[in-house]
Parts: structure tokens; sequence; C-alpha cells
């Protein structure tokens, strides 16, 4: 293990000092914005729904994979929610692991390939690290600075629309994430390589479509490995460090890069250990950065206890009656689906990946688990800090609604200020946890999509460990606007191969919820 870490350093170091003297990453930010912008207005193409008011085409692509999938599945999101709170707790794991009992016939408990049964029904981490590894690329800097854009720009009825889209996100993470359960691939060690890219090359050709299945595979693995040093990564590693050096008033280049170094140091120390090691971390800094901020939130909702009736009233009468904004109605539902896309990743593809790592020999099981993903992330913790903003902001003077927050965590620092004054120094800690979480996840997220065009090797393994702890560095010192969008489109781009995908191969996803619910006795056998 340190002779690992060792050898990351060693070569992360060198090529830090030597980016940094030349200035490469501010050459490569100047000289990628023509290819950033393109790429950009490619990805999000933007479609007129009325007089000023456009939505991006693959936002729309979202949010009708949700509404079609919800619908599909009779309210999976609603009528499943009880079964998925009892599987993370454990109540089914006799059945999840069983090799007897009801499925006892079935020499593929669950559709598992016959050659993987026995490795499969280990898998790698369990249903709770799978879910708060999946979480911890979602929750971030999305929930404390997206959510105050989304309410400068779309006002208070914002929130609404993005608790809907966040509803309707629940039934596409269960679409994908069970195909990424059962579809995935075991190494002959037992590592388990699954996500999207497997699924769309395997699954596909279980239903006549070889050549289209190989083609968005290629696609899709080629957009989590570009999100993954971007969105993933270096946007990451960029706000945080602008966060910590400005908390601690050392606002310089030399603090970003120390700040970076120790940054990417951590990172290598747990990736290095691959997804298990990946699960072990979150299930800990998950519900610890997750809870700081809650009771936070809590602490300033309960000493604002009569403001939180008129807070849900602005909420609803925002969403109907949008006065004072631009597009009215529409544009803040549009504001308001934009942010919950963006926050919970739903129908992105990105989370399959983890989850399908988990301990089970039922697909639709992580499925079920997955669903919750969007509920805690963007029903939750969203919803929280838009009523911490909506109370505190009753004079106006955190923002005012219409007008777009420039500096989107400096607001919502500011309305969590107003009540605890020394939240700033919470919101520091939440925010660089925030961030570190974010890395881990996708650091795996990119590695499987790296190692799917590049082999299964561990010069491929290192050759990507190495690039991603540089961009590491990098994104704590420069300013990389540019790359950093073109990152993110890879990122909603990840969004077109999967959801094409997920249409054709939601019948597998039907078979394999019905052997599960029989096998739990949710349904008659």
């Amino acid at each position: 293990m340190n002779k690992k870490l060792c050898t990351l350093l060693f070569t992360i170091v060198p090529m830090l000092i030597f980016a940094q003297e030349k200035g490469l990453a501010e050459k490569i930010n100047e000289g990628f914005k023509p290819i950033a912008d393109a790429w950009g207005s490619f990805v999000f193409y933007p479609i007129k729904l009325g007089e000023g008011i456009e939505m991006p085409l693959v936002i729309i692509m979202l949010l009708l994979a949700g509404l079609v999938f919800t619908i599909i599945f009779k309210f999976v999101n609603i009528r499943l929610f009880p079964v998925s709170i009892n599987i993370v707790r454990g109540n089914y794991d006799d059945v999840d692991h069983a090799t007897s009992g009801v499925m006892a016939g079935d020499p593929t408990p669950g559709g598992d390939a016959i050659e993987t049964i026995r490795v499969e029904g280990e898998g790698e981490v369990s249903h709770f690290q799978a879910l708060t590894a999946a979480l911890s690329g979602t929750v971030g800097l999305g929930n404390i600075a997206g959510v105050a854009v989304a309410l400068s720009l779309g006002g208070p009825g914002a929130t609404f629309w993005m608790i809907i889209a966040g509803l309707l996100g629940m039934s596409s993470k269960f679409v994908e994430c069970t195909l990424g359960v059962k579809y995935r691939d075991v190494g002959e060690d037992g590592t388990i390589y699954g996500g999207p890219m497997y699924y769309l090359k395997k699954g596909l050709k279980d239903v006549g479509k070889t050549t289209l299945g190989k083609i968005l595979a290629a696609v899709f693995a080629v957009m989590v490995v570009g999100g993954s040093f971007g969105g993933g990564n270096m946007f990451q590693a960029n706000q945080a460090a602008q966060q910590f050096t400005t908390m601690v008033g050392a606002s310089s280049l030399s603090s970003a890069l120390i700040f970076g170094l120790i940054m990417s140091v951590l990172v290598a120390i747990v990736i290095i250990g691959g997804i298990k090691r990946i699960g072990n971390i979150t299930e800990k800094i998950v519900p610890f950065m997750v809870g700081i901020y809650f009771l936070a939130a809590i602490v300033i909702l309960v000493a604002n206890f009569s403001q939180i009736g008129n807070a849900f009233s602005q909420i609803f009468d925002g969403a109907f009656n949008a006065k004072g904004i631009s597009g009215g109605l529409l544009g803040v539902l549009i504001i308001g689906f934009q942010r919950a896309a963006f926050s919970n990743e739903a129908g992105v593809g990105s989370a399959a990946i983890a989850h399908s790592a988990v301990k089970t020999k039922y697909p639709a099981s992580e499925g079920l688990v997955a669903l919750l993903e969007p509920f805690i992330d963007t029903v939750v913790v969203c919803t929280m800090t838009a009523l911490v903003i909506i109370i505190t902001n009753g004079d106006g003077s955190i923002m005012t609604y219409g007008v777009k927050s420039p500096d989107g965590v400096l607001a919502t620092s500011k309305a969590f200020a107003s009540v605890i004054p020394w939240f700033p120094y919470v919101l520091t800690l939440a925010v660089v946890l925030f961030a570190f979480s974010t890395m881990l996840s996708w650091s795996y997220y990119g590695l499987q999509g790296w190692m799917f065009l590049f082999g299964r090797s561990k010069v491929s393994d290192y050759a990507y460990k190495i690039l991603f702890c540089v961009f590491i560095i990098i994104g704590s010192v420069a300013s990389l606007g540019s790359v950093t969008d073109f990152s993110d489109a890879m990122i909603f781009a990840m969004a077109v191969p999967n959801v094409i995908g997920l249409f054709f191969l939601f019948p597998k996803v039907r078979e394999e919820l019905s052997k599960y619910l029989k096998a739990i006795g949710f349904l008659k056998a």
C-alpha cells in the first residue's frame, strides 16, 4: 500500500511543479474555450418553449424519462419506498444473499450469469455503502450553491418544481441501477466492473441491437472519463480551495497549491484501495456531512418556527404565480427542473457504476435502494437549503428574487450566518467534505470508463489514478472555466446514450422487479 502511494506522489509532484512553472493550466483554459463553447452548445441545445423561454434538450430528455418510468413502474418511487428503506436496514439480507429458499430451484437467482453467480452473490460493498458512495457523487456543492442560484432566478416557487423533478428522478435511478447490477462483469479476483458501459453493450445485445449497444457503450465511457476529470474533480477542488483559503484568510496561489496537494494525497490514499475503501469512507463521511448540514438547517428552522408555514406558502404560491420572475410560471418550472437534474443526476447513469458493486443476487434490490438517492439529495437536502434561504431572506438581504445571485455559496453562507454567526466555518468543513467525497466517487466512475476503453491492467489503473490526482491540484490553483464547462457538458452528454438504452431495456427491469418482490414475499409467487 505504501509503495502504491509513493508511486503516485513521486509522479504527481514533478508534474505539478512543471505545470505550475509553465502556466499550463491557464494556457489550456484559453485554448480550450472555443471547443468548450461549441460542445456546451451541442449538449445543452436549447428548445424554445415560449417567448424568451428555453430549456436544454438533455434536461427535457431526463425529465421525460423520469415521468415515463414512474408511470410504467406504477409509481415505484412512492409505492415501494418503504421496501427501499427496509432493504437498507438489512431486513431482507437473508433473502438477498441466500442460496436456498424461495428461489432455490433457480440456478441463477435474480438472473445472474451462471459463470459468475458465486462471485456476484458476494459483491464488494453493502447496500448502505453503495448508496453512500453514489450519494457522495451527487450530494455536494449543487445542494449548497446551486439551490441559492435557482432561488435567485426563479424565486421560492422553483423549490416546488425541484421536488417534483426529484420524485420523478427516483424512478430513473431505479431503472438504471437495476440494470447496472444485472449486467455487471466480475473479474477473476472478484472485482466488479459495472455501469451503463456494460448494460448498454450486453443488454442491447440481449435485445438484438449489438452494434448500437457497442457504440452507445463506447460513447458513454468516453463521456464519463471526461466528466470525472472536470465536474467530478477540478470543479470540486477549485470550489473547496476557494472556500477554504478565504475562510483561513490566506487567499493566495501558494495556499491553494498546498490545499490541492493535501487533497490529492488524501484522495490517493483512498482510491488506491478501490470501491471497497471508497465505500468504507463514504459510509462514514456522507452521513456525517449531511448530518452537520441538516442539523444547522434544523436549528435555523426551529429558531424561526413561526415562519415555516409562510415559507411553504411562498413555495406553493410562487410555483404557480410567478410574479417578477422572467418567463413566469414556465420560467420557474424550468429553473426548478434544471437544478434538480444537475443536483441528483438521475438518468445520467453515473450512480449505476457505484451501485453495480453491491453484494446481492437480485438486481432489483439495489435498484430500489438507489431510488432513495434523489429523495435524499433533492427532496430533503435541497429543500432544507431552500427553506433556510427563504425564511432568512424575508427582508431581501440575502438576494432579490428574479436577479441571479453571482455566488451561490456566499448567499447560502450569508443565510445560515444570519442565525448562526459561526456557520461559515461549518460551511467550509461541509464544502471540503462534499468536494472530497464527490471526488472519491467520480474517481471510481472515471476509472470504470477508462478501463472499459483501455483494458483492466495495472498500468491502465495507475495511469488513470495519477492523472486524476494531478487534476485535483490543477483544479485547486487555476481558473479553468472552459475546461470544467466542457467536462460538465460531458457529464450530461452521458445521459443521451444512457436514456436511449434505458428505454430499450426497461422490460428487463420489470422482470427483475417481479422476481425480487416475489422472493421477499411482497408479491405472491
